[in-house]
């Protein structure tokens, strides 16, 4: 088996034994556990539950579009352009995607 070495801060390190020791597993296993959730290894792990809040946003938010937009086109036209600079100035809007 292959070994990593990592340096944690005295706070980090304290929470990891203590979390370690509280769910009956050694601080190796449970980091190995949480980088196996974190990497999708888990089906209902890290990514799983975060696939599961996106659906619901995307849900929600399509909801709120579609009466936003029945009742008030203008502001949901407004929005639409908030959300587009929003996104590309944190740059998560492909480049070919941004089009008016």
């Amino acid at each position: 088996m292959a070994r990593i070495t990592i340096r944690l801060d005295d706070t980090l390190f304290d929470r990891l034994v203590d979390q370690a020791h509280s769910s009956g597993s050694t601080p190796s296993a449970y980091l190995r556990d949480i980088l196996h959730r974190f990497e999708g290894d888990d089906p209902s792990g890290y990514h799983a539950r975060l696939d599961e809040l996106h659906a619901t946003a995307i849900q929600t938010l399509a909801i709120l579009a579609k009466s936003i937009g029945a009742r008030t086109p203008d502001i949901l036209a407004a929005g639409l352009a908030d959300a587009r600079r929003l996104l590309k100035e944190r740059g998560l809007l492909d480049p070919e995607q941004d089009r008016p």
